[in-house]
Order: structure tokens, then C-alpha cells, then sequence
């Protein structure tokens, strides 16, 4: 039988791919990678509320941390690098009671600084963090 031309009689083989489920099957991925793709690459844009908490309370054994535009890092008004804070760190980790190590970041540092920071204090257990902001102004 040559190409295939012609029903295929008793005890005879067919020699010929069926390549209609694979096309089907392909549609249907296809229509499903257009549909998905545009959904996971789409950010999603948010406005931030202004801070309307209750002043925060400044016990003794709290740590101020600041990070500054440049991304400086300091720890109660000392600068620091990375390797210092997580030396202290791991030495205010081990205390009895933990302290609260409150954040102070400038609004214009990037967001990768203030990211480093809370990795270097979660990867010495170092746990209780706050982030400290100014209230709204009034008008």
C-alpha cells in the first residue's frame, strides 16, 4: 500500500502516525500558555497607606537600626557593616529575652538594602522586628 491511499484490509498493519491527539493536545497548551502568561507577568501596582499606628514604645534594651539613602547601616547611631550586625546579632539572640530591634529606613533607600538587613537579623535569630515611620503630617 502506498501512501497510505486506500482502506486498510484484514491482517494488514497501519504503517501511518495519527497526529490529530497531539495537534489537539498542543491547541490546548497553546491556548493556556496565551491565557496564563500575560497574568504572571502583570505587576500589581499599590498605594501605600500613610502610618496611623499608635507611637511606638522605647524600651531600654530596644535596638534602633537606621539605613540611610546610601544604605549604611547603623546600630544605635554607630555605623556598621553587614558582618558587624551579624555578630551583634547573633550575641542579642542569645539573651534570655530577646530585644526588639525597631527599623528606621530613609523612604528614598533601596529596597534591597533594608532586604539585606532583615535577612542578617533572621539568619542569626534574631526574630522581633518593627518598623518605625512618621505619622502622616496634619494639616
Amino acid at each position: 500500500m502506498a501512501g497510505g491511499s486506500g482502506p486498510i484490509k484484514d491482517g494488514e498493519l497501519n504503517n501511518e502516525i495519527n497526529v490529530v491527539p497531539l495537534v489537539d493536545i498542543m491547541l490546548v497548551l497553546l491556548i493556556i500558555f496565551i491565557i496564563t502568561i500575560p497574568v504572571a507577568t502583570k505587576a500589581v501596582r499599590v498605594s501605600l497607606p500613610t502610618n496611623a499606628n499608635l507611637p511606638t514604645e522605647t524600651k531600654p534594651g530596644n535596638i534602633s537600626l537606621s539605613v540611610d539613602f546610601a544604605g549604611s547601616v547603623y546600630w544605635n547611631d554607630n555605623q556598621i557593616s553587614l558582618d558587624d550586625l551579624a555578630k551583634l546579632a547573633q550575641s542579642e539572640a542569645g539573651a534570655k529575652e530577646q530585644p526588639e530591634v525597631q527599623i528606621r529606613a530613609d523612604k528614598r533607600v533601596a529596597y534591597a538594602y533594608v532586604a539585606d538587613v532583615l535577612t542578617t537579623l533572621q539568619r542569626n535569630y534574631l526574630l522581633k522586628v518593627a518598623f518605625i515611620a512618621e505619622p502622616p503630617h496634619q494639616e
